[in-house]
């Protein structure tokens, strides 16, 4: 099986720009790289490594904590795809009884129980366990952290732009440059190494997925697709 990057993009559920981030990063390197083209190709040890990361994602860890799991000499695949299995069939049981519940026919029992949540505790315990005294583990847990604290620093970076927006500032000016540095600076001095590659795929994203844009249009309408002007003349 070889697939290109979309194509293994749509089967993963992940997008395109994630994938050039895996392989920027070493996470997730494509099997092949056509030297004319460029082009990247997939195939089933790519797709078995997007199972692995998966997993880890889901149970919340950092993809530097994941690159080092995966990579380590004694690294059993077998067991996390297996347990990766076991976590979906929970989610999925959990996932039928909500909507039982939401039916009537079960009034409201299937939220006595969440089978999905323990065992993706006990998954977490268990790399924790194993793991918890590695540096990048211990950098994983530090960034987890600092999320919540660079949450407001965030938004004040978002705000920032809604205030030049509303003060008609144009999105190839310099103050408009400026603070998209901030915005680069504060993704990168708080949640990952933003690139500039990173960075244009944000600025699309922000208009793009509705989620990012409600949450950035918060502070006025037009926030979003004005942050992705400023960004893509950065850029």
């Amino acid at each position: 099986m070889k697939m290109q990057i979309k194509e293994f993009a749509e089967l993963t559920g992940v997008s395109v720009r994630t994938l050039h981030y895996y392989d920027e990063i070493g996470l997730l390197k494509p099997s092949e790289v056509d030297a004319q083209t460029g082009y990247r190709f997939y195939d089933e040890k790519s797709l078995e490594r997007m199972q692995e990361i998966l997993f880890y994602r889901e149970l919340d860890f950092s993809l530097k904590t994941i690159g080092h799991i995966i990579s380590s000499p004694d690294y059993d695949k077998q067991q996390a795809l297996s347990c990766q299995r076991q976590l979906l069939l929970a989610k999925k049981e959990r996932l039928e009884r909500l909507i039982d519940a939401l039916d009537g026919l079960e009034k409201g029992e299937g939220f006595m129980k969440n089978e999905y949540e323990d065992l993706k505790n006990k998954y977490a315990e268990e790399v924790k366990q194993r793991w918890g005294d590695t540096a990048a583990y211990r950098e994983s847990e530090a960034r987890s952290a600092d999320y919540v604290k660079a949450a407001p620093l965030l938004d004040a970076v978002m705000e920032g732009f809604a205030e030049l927006d509303r003060s008609g500032t144009a999105p190839d000016s310099e103050p408009a440059k400026m603070q998209v540095e901030k915005l680069q600076r504060c993704i990168t001095d708080h949640f990952y190494t933003c690139t500039d590659e990173i960075l244009a795929g944000l600025g699309e994203m922000y208009v793009a997925d509705e989620r990012f844009r409600k949450n950035i249009d918060k502070h006025g309408e037009g926030t979003a697709a004005y942050i992705s002007k400023c960004i893509k003349n950065y850029c």
